[in-house]
This record gives C-alpha cells, sequence and structure tokens, in this order.
C-alpha cells in the first residue's frame, strides 16, 4: 500500500507526535509498504505564535497537490489540524478521497493556557476538521470517551509503543545526586506543568531531562531541581534508569509516550489520575506506579512499586502493534471507497 502522511508535526521538531509517526513510519515500511511523509520542511514556513519552535506552512496548497499527485497515495493520513492538515483535508473533500486523522494532543487545553482562548472554542474547530474523516484514530479508551462526549465521531483505536530494546533498565547517568531521584522527561513548556512537580515538598532530588521554552523561568524559580537538558539514545535510557520515580505533571497529553519509557526502564510512575497515564497504569496486572489528585502523595506512593513490574507491563506495548492498528484502520477505509 501506498500511504501518505500529511502532517504539521515533522523533523526537525522532536515530540511524540514525530516520534510516533516517524517510528510507525519505519515499522510499515519494513511490512513492504511505501510511506510518504509530507511536512513542513519541504514548504516556506512561518513561527508558530506563542511556540516559535513549530514551523507552519506558509500557503502550502499548489506544492501539496503537486506532491500528492506525484506519489499516487492508496491512503492518505492526516495527523494533525495546523495549515498541511487543513490543506490535506480540504483537497480530500473536493477529490472525495476518503482520509483518516489522528487525535494527538489536547490544542484546545494548550491554547488555552498560553492565550486565555475558551476550550469549547477550539474544540469547535477540531471538531468540523476530525469529523470529516472515515476514520479518528486515537490512543486509548478514556480519550474516546471523552472525545464522543464531545461529539466526535468514527473512532478507533491506534495505540503506542516503546522501543523496548533501547529503553531498558540500564547502568544509570552518574548524576550522583542524593536519593531518592525524582525525574521528569519532556519538552520543558508551560503546557506540560512541570510547575506542579517542582513545587512538591519530597525527599531526595528532583531531576529534570529536556529543553523547552519555561527552562529558564522555572530554572530561575526552582535553584535546587537539577536540570541536565535533552538526552537522546542510550543517554535518555539511562536518564531514566537514575530515576526511583518518574513524575509525570502534564492534564493534557493524550498519552504520554515517555511514561511507557520510563515503565520500559523499570521507573516507577506518579500522575495525575488523567487520560494517558490512568490508562497505561490502570491495565497493569499488579500496581507499577501511582495516581491521585494529590501528586505529592502519588510519587511517595511510587517509591513502593516493584520495578520489574514495571518492565514487565512495558512488554506488553509493541509499536508492530500499534502500526497494525493504524494499517487495519486504512484498510477498513479502503474496502468502504471500493464499496
Amino acid at each position: 500500500m501506498r500511504i501518505a502522511i500529511v502532517t504539521d508535526a515533522w523533523f526537525p521538531q522532536v515530540n511524540g507526535v514525530v516520534r510516533t509517526l516517524d517510528t510507525v513510519r519505519r515499522e510499515l515500511e519494513g511490512q513492504g509498504h511505501v510511506v510518504e511523509v509530507i511536512g513542513p520542511d519541504r514548504f516556506r514556513t512561518i513561527p508558530c505564535p506563542t511556540y516559535p519552535e513549530i514551523r507552519l506552512a506558509l500557503f502550502p496548497m499548489k506544492r501539496l497537490i503537486a506532491a500528492l499527485d506525484a506519489f499516487a497515495p492508496d491512503a492518505l493520513h492526516l495527523p494533525t489540524e495546523g495549515p498541511l492538515g487543513m490543506a490535506g483535508k480540504k483537497l480530500a473533500v473536493k477529490r472525495r478521497w476518503p482520509f483518516t486523522t489522528s487525535f494527538h494532543t489536547k490544542f484546545p487545553e494548550y491554547l488555552h493556557a498560553r492565550t486565555g482562548i475558551p476550550a469549547a472554542w477550539s474544540y469547535a474547530f477540531l471538531r468540523r476538521f476530525h469529523n470529516a474523516a472515515d476514520r479518528i484514530m486515537v490512543a486509548t479508551p478514556s480519550l474516546e470517551a471523552e472525545l464522543d462526549q464531545r461529539g466526535f465521531r468514527n473512532i478507533v483505536r491506534f495505540s503506542r509503543g516503546a522501543d523496548l530494546e533501547l529503553f531498558r533498565p540500564r547502568e544509570p547517568l552518574p548524576l550522583d545526586l542524593p536519593k531518592p531521584v525524582f525525574a521528569y522527561v519532556g519538552r520543558v513548556a508551560v503546557e506540560k506543568n512541570i510547575g506542579a512537580f517542582l513545587a512538591l515538598d519530597l525527599p531526595g532530588s528532583k531531576l529534570i531531562v529536556g529543553d523547552g521554552p519555561q527552562r529558564e523561568e522555572l530554572q530561575r524559580q526552582y535553584p535546587k531541581a537539577h536540570f541536565i537538558g535533552a538526552k537522546h539514545g542510550e543517554d535518555l535510557a539511562r536518564a531514566y534508569s537514575a530515576a526511583d520515580v518518574f513524575v509525570f505533571p502534564s492534564r493534557t497529553d493524550t498519552f504520554g509516550l515517555v511514561v511507557l519509557e520510563a515503565l520500559a526502564c523499570g521507573v516507577p510512575v506518579a500522575a495525575y489520575p488523567v487520560t494517558g497515564p490512568r490508562d497505561i497504569l490502570s491495565e497493569a496486572a499488579q500496581p507499577v506506579g501511582a495516581l491521585s489528585e494529590d501528586l505529592r502523595e502519588a510519587a511517595l506512593a511510587a517509591l513502593k512499586v516493584d520495578r520489574a513490574a514495571c518492565r514487565e507491563h512495558a512488554l506488553r506495548y509493541s509499536w508492530s502493534a500499534a502500526a497494525g492498528q493504524f494499517l487495519d484502520a486504512l484498510a477498513l477505509i479502503r474496502e468502504e471507497a471500493r464499496a
């Protein structure tokens, strides 16, 4: 199958959406499918307001049409709701092409945190975008239930996985921090709610692995926390392994790949009982972390969790299975298109 993915999130951005799409692309190509990713790197771009690290394609329709016509896809997937996603939707509707979308990010909550724009306004826009698709892929049951209540339709499951070879219990980075070590890994940005973690009264040390627009502010505000910047590959896996507990303070992520990576490294997770962590942790046969509206309580409870159980639970999540779900959704659409 020839699969076109038109996405506003692509390299050189590094985030959960990009990592998900890139990993699924490689899985599908390994099965013999041809995948063409059309991202902002092919277009003239401008920085996203309030988020300059993200580049938005400027007037992309003409080049997008040329790229899709040259590729001649059997299936079209639009995972983002930015200029490229909107152009892809407009073209698909005009040509009566079936297409799928995926709901990766709670942008209404992000926008509200950054600008104060009511989330209901943004959800109305997202509903119009996604409900035009033949399938909306979501990662978890709780996100499916939430979107269903908000009027989203034709929802199917597209879970996530972890690189279980890379992310495994390892020799930790030699950080020489007082124990226990409570760690966060990810973008250092306001929507990640990292301040809620850093403000906790916890023993030992707080470790922040990652970079982003809020790093300097948080470093000034919490000088006792240890910020070591972004890590990749084996250094990232060793950074996870340096933690006694992984603290995930976000309330807006739809899954949280970092939660799964921490578990794969044998690190228990503390989080709020929200979409993503609630789904991942509640599916475990035995405790692999703790959920609570009192994040301090969850962090301290997670210290008692068996690290071997965390690794065992993470083994249930594979990228090959996730890619199979993705492919199944596309195959269903093609069958309907032939009917």
